[in-house]
Protein backbone atom coordinates (compact mmCIF):
# COMPACT_ATOMS: atom_id res chain seq x y z
CA UNK A 1 0.00 0.00 0.00
CA UNK A 2 1.74 3.15 -1.16
CA UNK A 3 1.64 6.34 0.88
CA UNK A 4 0.29 8.41 -2.01
CA UNK A 5 -2.77 6.15 -2.14
CA UNK A 6 -3.10 5.85 1.64
CA UNK A 7 -2.74 9.53 2.50
CA UNK A 8 -1.28 12.72 0.98
CA UNK A 9 0.60 14.58 3.73
CA UNK A 10 -0.32 18.23 4.18
CA UNK A 11 2.35 20.99 4.30
CA UNK A 12 5.11 18.38 4.20
CA UNK A 13 8.02 20.82 3.75
CA UNK A 14 6.69 23.28 6.34
CA UNK A 15 6.29 20.52 8.93
CA UNK A 16 9.82 19.26 8.34
CA UNK A 17 11.29 22.77 8.44
CA UNK A 18 9.38 23.43 11.65
CA UNK A 19 11.17 20.56 13.37
CA UNK A 20 14.58 22.18 12.61
CA UNK A 21 16.05 18.67 12.36
CA UNK A 22 19.41 17.75 13.90
CA UNK A 23 20.74 14.81 11.81
CA UNK A 24 21.75 13.07 15.04
CA UNK A 25 18.66 13.96 17.06
CA UNK A 26 15.70 11.93 18.30
CA UNK A 27 12.29 12.68 16.79
CA UNK A 28 8.73 11.42 17.16
CA UNK A 29 5.94 11.34 14.59
CA UNK A 30 2.91 10.67 16.77
CA UNK A 31 0.52 10.26 13.81
CA UNK A 32 2.32 7.95 11.37
CA UNK A 33 -0.63 7.15 9.05
CA UNK A 34 0.69 6.76 5.50
CA UNK A 35 4.21 7.56 6.64
CA UNK A 36 4.71 10.60 4.40
CA UNK A 37 5.96 12.90 7.15
CA UNK A 38 8.08 10.12 8.67
CA UNK A 39 9.81 9.34 5.38
CA UNK A 40 10.62 13.02 4.91
CA UNK A 41 12.08 13.26 8.43
CA UNK A 42 14.20 10.14 7.81
CA UNK A 43 15.81 11.84 4.79
CA UNK A 44 17.30 14.41 7.17
CA UNK A 45 18.70 11.94 9.73
CA UNK A 46 22.24 10.57 9.90
CA UNK A 47 22.76 8.86 13.26
CA UNK A 48 19.47 10.18 14.60
CA UNK A 49 16.35 8.12 15.20
CA UNK A 50 12.64 8.50 14.51
CA UNK A 51 9.90 6.85 16.57
CA UNK A 52 6.41 6.78 15.06
CA UNK A 53 3.06 6.07 16.72
CA UNK A 54 -0.20 4.87 15.20
CA UNK A 55 -3.08 2.96 16.76
CA UNK A 56 -4.57 1.94 13.39
CA UNK A 57 -3.30 -1.49 12.28
CA UNK A 58 -3.76 -0.47 8.62
CA UNK A 59 -0.89 2.01 9.04
CA UNK A 60 1.57 -0.82 9.65
CA UNK A 61 1.54 -1.60 5.91
CA UNK A 62 3.43 1.69 5.35
CA UNK A 63 6.39 1.10 7.71
CA UNK A 64 9.66 2.10 5.97
CA UNK A 65 12.69 -0.18 5.99
CA UNK A 66 15.21 1.91 7.94
CA UNK A 67 17.58 1.31 10.85
CA UNK A 68 16.76 4.84 11.99
CA UNK A 69 13.07 4.05 12.44
CA UNK A 70 10.94 2.38 15.12
CA UNK A 71 7.18 1.92 14.80
CA UNK A 72 5.06 1.84 17.97
CA UNK A 73 1.53 0.45 17.61
CA UNK A 74 -0.16 2.58 20.27
CA UNK A 75 -2.31 5.64 20.91
CA UNK A 76 -0.21 8.79 21.16
CA UNK A 77 -1.79 9.57 24.55
CA UNK A 78 0.70 7.02 25.95
CA UNK A 79 3.65 8.77 24.36
CA UNK A 80 5.91 8.98 27.41
CA UNK A 81 5.31 5.42 28.59
CA UNK A 82 6.11 3.78 25.26
CA UNK A 83 9.16 5.93 24.60
CA UNK A 84 10.54 4.99 28.02
CA UNK A 85 10.07 1.31 27.11
CA UNK A 86 12.50 2.07 24.27
CA UNK A 87 14.92 3.86 26.61
CA UNK A 88 13.98 7.34 25.43
CA UNK A 89 13.52 10.06 28.07
CA UNK A 90 14.08 13.23 26.03
CA UNK A 91 13.57 14.10 22.36
CA UNK A 92 14.54 16.89 19.95
CA UNK A 93 11.22 17.22 18.19
CA UNK A 94 7.65 15.96 18.03
CA UNK A 95 5.31 16.14 15.04
CA UNK A 96 1.53 15.61 15.16
CA UNK A 97 -0.72 15.66 12.08
CA UNK A 98 -4.10 15.42 13.78
CA UNK A 99 -7.47 14.28 12.54
CA UNK A 100 -8.30 11.49 10.16
CA UNK A 101 -6.28 10.00 7.31
CA UNK A 102 -7.45 9.88 3.70
CA UNK A 103 -7.29 6.08 3.88
CA UNK A 104 -9.67 5.96 6.83
CA UNK A 105 -12.11 8.27 5.03
CA UNK A 106 -11.92 6.32 1.76
CA UNK A 107 -12.40 2.86 3.29
CA UNK A 108 -16.21 2.31 3.37
CA UNK A 109 -16.03 -0.39 6.06
CA UNK A 110 -14.49 2.05 8.55
CA UNK A 111 -17.65 4.20 8.59
CA UNK A 112 -15.91 7.58 8.68
CA UNK A 113 -17.37 9.01 5.49
CA UNK A 114 -20.83 10.10 4.41
CA UNK A 115 -19.87 9.27 0.80
CA UNK A 116 -20.14 5.51 1.21
CA UNK A 117 -22.47 3.00 2.78
CA UNK A 118 -20.71 1.15 5.57
CA UNK A 119 -21.00 0.08 9.16
CA UNK A 120 -21.33 2.93 11.69
CA UNK A 121 -17.90 2.25 13.14
CA UNK A 122 -15.45 5.22 13.22
CA UNK A 123 -12.91 3.51 15.50
CA UNK A 124 -9.32 4.46 14.72
CA UNK A 125 -8.20 1.53 16.85
CA UNK A 126 -10.42 -1.31 15.69
CA UNK A 127 -9.84 -3.26 18.89
CA UNK A 128 -11.62 -0.55 20.91
CA UNK A 129 -15.06 -1.56 22.16
CA UNK A 130 -17.19 1.53 21.53
CA UNK A 131 -18.17 2.41 17.96
CA UNK A 132 -20.42 5.16 16.55
CA UNK A 133 -23.23 2.60 16.41
CA UNK A 134 -23.09 2.04 20.19
CA UNK A 135 -23.08 5.78 20.86
CA UNK A 136 -26.12 6.46 18.65
CA UNK A 137 -28.08 3.50 20.01
CA UNK A 138 -27.24 3.77 23.73
CA UNK A 139 -26.29 7.33 24.79
CA UNK A 140 -29.06 9.23 26.54
CA UNK A 141 -30.44 12.47 25.11
CA UNK A 142 -28.38 14.76 27.34
CA UNK A 143 -25.12 13.07 26.46
CA UNK A 144 -25.89 13.11 22.73
CA UNK A 145 -26.85 16.80 22.95
CA UNK A 146 -23.53 17.58 24.60
CA UNK A 147 -21.27 15.82 22.09
CA UNK A 148 -23.19 17.10 19.05
CA UNK A 149 -23.01 20.68 20.31
CA UNK A 150 -19.47 20.57 21.68
CA UNK A 151 -17.64 18.41 19.14
CA UNK A 152 -19.70 19.09 16.02
CA UNK A 153 -20.92 22.61 16.77
CA UNK A 154 -24.30 21.42 15.47
CA UNK A 155 -26.78 24.30 15.84
CA UNK A 156 -29.86 22.17 16.38
CA UNK A 157 -28.01 19.68 18.61
CA UNK A 158 -30.83 19.42 21.18
CA UNK A 159 -33.47 18.75 18.53
CA UNK A 160 -31.28 16.17 16.82
CA UNK A 161 -30.46 14.40 20.08
CA UNK A 162 -34.19 14.11 20.85
CA UNK A 163 -34.85 12.78 17.34
CA UNK A 164 -32.09 10.15 17.57
CA UNK A 165 -33.46 8.80 20.86
CA UNK A 166 -37.00 8.72 19.42
CA UNK A 167 -35.96 7.06 16.13
CA UNK A 168 -33.96 4.26 17.71
CA UNK A 169 -36.96 3.00 19.70
CA UNK A 170 -38.37 1.61 16.45
CA UNK A 171 -35.19 1.15 14.42
CA UNK A 172 -31.56 0.93 15.55
CA UNK A 173 -28.89 2.87 13.64
CA UNK A 174 -26.60 0.45 11.77
CA UNK A 175 -25.13 2.01 8.61
CA UNK A 176 -23.72 5.36 7.49
CA UNK A 177 -26.19 5.45 4.60
CA UNK A 178 -29.17 4.85 6.88
CA UNK A 179 -27.96 7.48 9.33
CA UNK A 180 -27.37 10.18 6.69
CA UNK A 181 -30.86 9.50 5.30
CA UNK A 182 -32.18 10.16 8.80
CA UNK A 183 -30.04 13.30 9.19
CA UNK A 184 -31.41 14.77 5.96
CA UNK A 185 -34.66 15.58 7.80
CA UNK A 186 -32.80 17.89 10.22
CA UNK A 187 -30.16 19.46 7.96
CA UNK A 188 -30.49 23.16 7.04
CA UNK A 189 -31.71 23.52 3.45
CA UNK A 190 -28.83 23.54 0.98
CA UNK A 191 -26.27 22.68 3.68
CA UNK A 192 -26.85 18.94 3.90
CA UNK A 193 -23.25 17.82 3.43
CA UNK A 194 -21.79 20.36 5.85
CA UNK A 195 -24.35 19.22 8.43
CA UNK A 196 -23.49 15.55 7.89
CA UNK A 197 -19.79 16.36 8.27
CA UNK A 198 -20.40 18.18 11.57
CA UNK A 199 -22.41 15.28 13.02
CA UNK A 200 -19.92 12.66 11.83
CA UNK A 201 -17.06 14.72 13.28
CA UNK A 202 -18.80 14.85 16.66
CA UNK A 203 -19.30 11.08 16.69
CA UNK A 204 -15.73 10.37 15.56
CA UNK A 205 -14.24 12.59 18.27
CA UNK A 206 -16.37 10.89 20.92
CA UNK A 207 -15.66 7.35 19.68
CA UNK A 208 -11.91 7.92 19.81
CA UNK A 209 -11.80 10.33 22.78
CA UNK A 210 -9.75 12.57 20.51
CA UNK A 211 -9.79 15.67 22.71
CA UNK A 212 -8.80 13.77 25.85
CA UNK A 213 -6.02 11.94 24.00
CA UNK A 214 -4.77 15.22 22.48
CA UNK A 215 -4.57 16.96 25.87
CA UNK A 216 -2.62 14.05 27.37
CA UNK A 217 -0.25 13.85 24.40
CA UNK A 218 0.48 17.60 24.39
CA UNK A 219 1.28 17.67 28.11
CA UNK A 220 3.59 14.66 27.75
CA UNK A 221 5.21 16.20 24.67
CA UNK A 222 6.16 19.29 26.69
CA UNK A 223 7.79 17.06 29.33
CA UNK A 224 9.70 15.02 26.75
CA UNK A 225 11.17 17.89 24.74
CA UNK A 226 14.75 18.94 25.35
CA UNK A 227 15.42 22.68 25.76
CA UNK A 228 15.04 24.26 22.28
CA UNK A 229 13.23 21.09 21.13
CA UNK A 230 10.39 21.68 18.65
CA UNK A 231 6.70 20.83 18.86
CA UNK A 232 4.99 20.90 15.45
CA UNK A 233 1.21 20.33 15.40
CA UNK A 234 -1.21 20.45 12.49
CA UNK A 235 -4.93 20.54 13.27
CA UNK A 236 -8.07 20.52 11.13
CA UNK A 237 -10.82 21.95 13.30
CA UNK A 238 -11.15 24.76 15.84
CA UNK A 239 -11.40 22.51 18.92
CA UNK A 240 -8.00 20.95 18.29
CA UNK A 241 -6.38 24.20 17.20
CA UNK A 242 -7.61 26.02 20.31
CA UNK A 243 -5.96 23.48 22.62
CA UNK A 244 -2.68 23.64 20.70
CA UNK A 245 -2.71 27.44 20.48
CA UNK A 246 -3.46 27.90 24.19
CA UNK A 247 -0.75 25.50 25.28
CA UNK A 248 1.87 27.12 23.05
CA UNK A 249 0.95 30.69 23.95
CA UNK A 250 -0.32 30.42 27.55
CA UNK A 251 1.21 27.18 28.78
CA UNK A 252 -2.22 25.75 29.61
CA UNK A 253 -5.46 24.80 27.87
CA UNK A 254 -7.74 27.32 29.58
CA UNK A 255 -7.46 30.65 31.35
CA UNK A 256 -5.01 33.50 31.02
CA UNK A 257 -1.25 33.23 30.84
CA UNK A 258 0.50 33.56 34.21
CA UNK A 259 3.40 35.94 34.87
CA UNK A 260 6.16 35.99 37.45
CA UNK A 261 6.99 38.85 39.84
CA UNK A 262 8.88 40.67 37.08
CA UNK A 263 6.09 40.33 34.52
CA UNK A 264 7.73 37.53 32.52
CA UNK A 265 5.39 34.93 31.01
CA UNK A 266 5.37 31.59 32.80
CA UNK A 267 5.06 28.98 30.08
CA UNK A 268 7.10 25.97 28.91
CA UNK A 269 6.90 26.74 25.19
CA UNK A 270 7.57 29.73 22.97
CA UNK A 271 5.73 29.96 19.63
CA UNK A 272 8.01 30.02 16.57
CA UNK A 273 5.30 30.77 14.05
CA UNK A 274 3.37 34.01 14.38
CA UNK A 275 -0.16 32.66 14.35
CA UNK A 276 -1.06 29.54 12.41
CA UNK A 277 0.73 28.59 9.19
CA UNK A 278 -1.67 27.65 6.39
CA UNK A 279 -1.28 25.89 3.05
CA UNK A 280 -0.86 27.92 -0.13
CA UNK A 281 -3.43 28.01 -2.94
CA UNK A 282 -1.47 25.56 -5.09
CA UNK A 283 -1.45 22.88 -2.39
CA UNK A 284 -5.13 23.41 -1.58
CA UNK A 285 -5.98 22.96 -5.27
CA UNK A 286 -4.14 19.62 -5.42
CA UNK A 287 -5.08 18.41 -1.93
CA UNK A 288 -8.43 19.86 -0.72
CA UNK A 289 -7.83 18.48 2.80
CA UNK A 290 -5.16 21.18 3.21
CA UNK A 291 -7.82 23.92 3.16
CA UNK A 292 -8.72 23.50 6.82
CA UNK A 293 -5.21 22.74 8.09
CA UNK A 294 -3.57 25.02 10.66
CA UNK A 295 0.07 24.42 11.54
CA UNK A 296 1.57 25.72 14.77
CA UNK A 297 5.21 25.48 15.81
CA UNK A 298 6.82 26.12 19.20
CA UNK A 299 10.10 25.43 20.97
CA UNK A 300 10.76 24.32 24.53
CA UNK A 301 12.05 27.14 26.69
CA UNK A 302 15.22 26.58 28.72
CA UNK A 303 14.26 25.71 32.30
Amino acid sequence: MTESIYHIPVMLAKCTEGLSIDPNGIYVDVTFGGGGHSREILKHLDKGHLYAFDQDVDAEANIPASDNFTFIAANFRDLKRYLRLHGVKKVDGILADLGISSHQIDEPSRGFSTRFSGDLDMRMNQSDEVSAKEILNTYDEGRLHKILGMYGEVKNAKTLAQAIVSERTSQQFETTEGFTSFLKRYAPRGKDFKYYAQVFQALRIEVNDEMGALEEMLLEAVELLKPEGRLVVMSYHSLEDRLVKNLMIKGKFQGEVEKDFYGNLIRPLEPISKGAVVADAEEIASNPRARSAKLRIAKKIEA
